[in-house]
């Protein structure tokens, strides 16, 4: 057998097998807790092994599906392979795989869309049954069997203590400097017996910087030697600059009015195009000394740890391009006291997202013109990826920003509408919408003063006539003055789009 470095533990090389022999070590309907978050740190060789042996069954006609629960998304590995052979039973809590997406809104895959933060506490009180397996994805095993994290940590802690069997990969790609990185924090207390979480600054740590695993449970260990997955970094857009140039400029106005220090409070991000323009803008500002609170990292936060505009962040993994994640490996050393990776139940905290008191900025499908937010289906019914940690930060950060171009498909979708088609974040949780065409700040406002500033400031100009008549009328002919609603039309302009392909008003063509 070849030699292992990776492996130091005695007690785990006895188990080592292929990834296909660990795959059949998997029961049919069992509930399978896997790493990852985003692509980054997730086992990469025995869910495709399990998705052979899935189609194998599938041929002679018998269907094998699994419960599958993560942290966040993964890649293709997992969620496509897997949906591909359709043997996914049950999915949670969010995903962003185009094959994954077609199964749950074909009603072939049941999905659990919920709050980041909550889903260790919900496995703890059994919500979702038994977690049967542990499929986790490590950098290496220590003499004494702690783990040395991945790249993410996500549920990790949680699917290592609550399953009845551990799989483990060993990943030889992932760099070694992963260790003393990370920051798992055993102290978490279930109701009725919470006690503050010992953390005060983003960069503290209260843990330890190793996954605890009782080597009884481990059936399989996997070598590996595969990359997560990470997708190409693409440059910002106009749009996303504009975006990001009204954020900058409101933030340089709460400094000027005392409401923010010179060096912001604790950044948390979304992932994407507007996200990344947003901290490009930040690493370019004036602002110094910044700190991040968040789920993922990106390149933007990279090269702000890079230039010095940021000293450090904490994160539960990553969201790299290629050229990214080859920088965090040339560049380990310098970022190991830089980053801290933590459990999503710490990263996501309400507790600590309030006590920091976060600036949280993350994308949205669209925003009526009261503030709600649908950030999670499009026309109301199809899912798109999933509410992920947004509605953990908007619900307690100091600043709730969601951000997203003014219209979308060409011009045929307005991004500002009369009612969302779906609500993941009421308007008592949306503070700051930013479009291209401008930002809104709603603090302090009521319903119709909101609604005033969003259709000025946010609305595609094409759509904009269209919304201010709309809202006019329903000043004047709906029931109630205080959120003023046609309900036989809020949600017209949803219903257009799925008869015509758009949502503007065509001229009728005579016959």
């Amino acid at each position: 057998m070849p030699e292992y470095d990776r492996i130091q533990c005695p007690a785990f090389k006895s188990k080592i097998m292929s990834a296909d022999a660990a795959a059949a070590l998997i029961p049919e309907g069992c509930n399978v807790g896997m790493s990852g978050f985003t692509g980054s740190g997730a086992p990469k060789e025995v869910p495709m092994a399990l998705a052979r042996r899935i189609e194998a069954q599938l041929a002679q006609g018998h269907h094998f599906k699994i419960g599958m629960w993560t942290g966040a998304s993964t890649g293709p590995e997992i969620d496509g392979a897997l949906a591909k052979v359709n043997g996914i039973n049950m999915r949670l809590p969010y995903q962003s795989d185009p094959t994954s997406r077609e199964r749950i809104n074909q009603g072939d895959i049941n999905y659990i869309d919920m709050h980041l933060s909550h889903v260790a506490q919900y496995v703890w009180f059994g919500f979702f049954g038994k977690l049967n397996v542990a499929l986790i994805e490590v950098a290496g095993i220590l003499p004494d069997g702690r783990l040395i994290p991945s790249t993410s940590v996500g549920n990790n802690k949680t699917w290592l203590d609550q399953a009845d069997l551990v799989i483990l990969e060993v990943n030889e790609r992932q760099p070694l400097g992963l260790a003393g990185m990370h920051d798992v924090y055993y102290g978490t207390q279930l109701p009725p017996h919470r006690v503050p979480i010992p953390l005060v600054h983003p960069h503290d740590r209260i843990g330890e910087p190793y996954l605890r695993c009782d080597p009884a449970k481990v059936i399989a260990v996997v070598p590996t030697h595969k990359a997560d997955r990470n997708s190409p970094f693409k440059p910002a857009d106009a749009d996303s600059e504009q975006i990001a140039g009204h954020l900058i400029d409101f933030f340089k106005s709460e400094v000027r009015h005392g409401r923010l220090p010179k060096s912001l409070l604790p950044l948390q991000s979304g992932v994407g195009n507007i996200a990344n323009a947003v901290l490009a803008g930040l690493n370019n500002g004036p602002f110094e000394n910044l700190t991040a609170f968040t789920e993922v990292m990106q390149d933007g936060m990279l090269a702000m740890l890079r230039s010095g505009k940021m000293v450090g962040a904490s994160a539960t993994g990553f969201s790299l391009s290629p050229e990214g994640e080859q920088d965090f490996v040339d560049n380990i050393d310098f970022y190991r006291d830089k980053i801290v990776l933590r459990p999503q139940e710490m990263s996501n905290h309400p507790e600590l997202i309030r006590r920091l008191g976060v600036i949280a900025m993350n994308a949205m499908i669209e925003a009526d013109i009261y503030g709600n937010v649908n950030s999670t289906h499009v026309m109301g019914s199809s899912i798109m990826n999933g509410i992920g940690g947004s509605g953990d930060f908007a619900r307690n950060a100091y600043l709730s920003i969601f951000m997203a171009k003014s219209s979308a498909r060409g011009g045929d979708i307005s991004c500002i509408v009369p009612a969302v088609s779906h609500v993941d974040h009421t308007e008592h949780d949306v503070q700051i919408l930013v479009t291209e065409r401008g930002l809104a700040d709603l603090r302090g406002l009521a319903p119709k003063q909101r609604a005033r500033l969003i259709i000025d400031n946010c609305s595609a100009p094409e759509y904009r006539p269209m919304l201010q008549e709309y809202f006019e009328r329903a000043l004047h002919h709906s029931r109630g003055k205080h959120t003023p609603m046609l309900l036989d039309e809020a949600l017209s302009w949803h219903a257009r789009f799925e008869r015509t392909g758009s949502m503007k008003v065509r001229e009728a063509v005579a016959a």
